[in-house]
């Protein structure tokens, strides 16, 4: 009896445990559905009905914020922006919006420059933040990413300054001259002198003008709606032809070497215009009795093979600090230099958005005193037009149909282009 009524005791016991127990883990698991987290941040239910479902459509990042600033509701982008985090607005001044606008109800907006996450740099992260009321106890954030519009908005700035000043100097000069023209009208000599002169300032406006024309059509059409296979060494022959003249008149040798019977897949216009700035470039900014050697090769890569066009003169060379600088718009190394040979700082602009647009790029070499090597990358034909068509097969050219690749080479930089050059007068 005795034991019975100690294995009866025992078990009550155990009994009241195990209901205690339970209903601890109860109340605890209550507490833990209370606390906010991270999901509930995103689905709280006191939003009012359907502005869930509106702010995930908007494309402003949006964040919902209590009567305690706490966040009800934070879009990813809010996240990806470093607005949010912890579970909280992170920027102080929108937070100080956020209670004002709480407080008398009035909509609020203000551009600011937030630090960008995840660099060093300090580079600056343009947003345009509204804040507005949302029913009695909640407000609504908005906030707009304004750092690209910022970016092309200063970049049509600078270009809409840049042609202004560029359009003004040869207007001005052909204005001047002119008139000395009217006041030395019986004056021969000085007439032909001053007539010489406007003669220049107007290649000089009509250059300008067409490179402006032509830089603006490489940006806005699509070279490959009218590709075709284009032979590398009849562009070659085109660029040093265009620039025949000039080279003749400074005594500078023209050559053309390299792998023969190369094809690119794209728009000729557009080729023969970035290859001819080139050869031009080389031309201009090269002493006398020197040479520029154009050079084609197949060169390896992961995507497919490439053709590698080298254009090399052996000018003054180019300083490292204007060497990221070169392709942009209207910049000249030397400016005096540029206006005398009648640059125009937009030709290695062209040759880079010609690049990119038939999916390759533009690189240059150069060391001061030895000159430079400009380097256009290229899908070869027969790769570019299979990824453009969409064929999966080996990509041979037109004219290969063996799918030879003798002389594929690996790059390397620089790179002499004067093998076994055709050398052109």
């Amino acid at each position: 009896m005795d034991v019975n009524a100690a294995v009866a005791a025992a078990a009550a016991i155990v009994g009241v445990l195990t209901g205690a127990i339970a209903v601890l883990a109860f109340r605890w698991s209550e507490r833990e559905q209370k606390r906010p987290t991270r999901t509930s941040l995103h689905t709280d239910p006191v939003l009012p009905p359907g502005v869930d479902t509106v702010l995930s459509v908007l494309r402003s990042s949006a964040v919902v914020l209590d009567e305690s600033d706490a966040v009800v509701k934070a879009s990813s982008a809010a996240y990806a922006l470093g607005l949010v985090r912890g579970g909280k607005l992170a920027v102080e001044p929108m937070i100080l919006m956020a209670r004002d606008t709480r407080r008398d109800g009035e909509i609020r907006q203000v551009e600011l420059d937030l630090p960008r996450r995840g660099t060093g740099r300090g580079e600056a992260l343009a947003v345009s933040a509204r804040v507005a009321p949302l029913g009695s106890r909640l407000v609504l954030l908005l906030v707009e990413d304004l750092t690209e519009a910022r970016r092309i908005e200063a970049v049509r700035r600078d270009f809409v300054a840049n042609v202004s000043h560029e359009l003004k100097t040869p207007v001005g000069a052909l204005s001047l001259l002119s008139e000395a023209v009217m006041g030395a009208s019986e004056e021969p000599e000085a007439v032909e002198r001053f007539a010489g002169r406007m003669q220049i300032e107007a290649t000089r406006l009509t250059n300008l003008v067409q490179e402006l024309i032509d830089l603006s059509r490489v940006q806005n059409d699509d070279p490959l709606e009218d590709a075709e296979p284009v032979r590398v060494d009849e562009l070659a022959a085109e660029a040093i032809d265009r620039c025949r003249h000039q080279a003749g008149t400074k005594q500078i040798t023209m050559a053309a070497g390299g792998t023969a019977d190369l094809s690119i897949w794209g728009n000729r216009g557009q080729l023969a215009a970035a290859l001819g700035n080139l050869v031009e470039n080389a031309v201009n900014y090269s002493p006398a009795r020197t040479r520029v050697g154009i050079a084609a090769r197949r060169v390896t890569a992961p995507g497919g093979d490439l053709i590698e066009i080298a254009v090399t003169d052996q000018g003054l060379g180019i300083s490292d600090k204007d060497k990221e600088r070169v392709f942009e718009r209207f910049y000249r190394v030397d400016p005096a230099r540029s206006r005398a040979t009648g640059g125009t700082g937009l030709g290695l602009a062209i040759v880079k958005h010609v690049a990119a647009s038939h999916g390759g790029e533009v690189t240059v070499w150069s060391s001061e005193g030895q000159g430079s090597t400009f380097t256009l990358r290229l899908p070869e034909a027969g790769e570019a037009r299979a990824r453009a068509t969409g064929d999966q097969g080996p990509g041979l050219d037109e004219d290969d149909e063996t799918g030879q690749t003798d002389g594929t080479t690996t790059v390397s930089s620089p790179y002499e282009p004067f093998s076994a050059p055709e050398v052109l007068p």
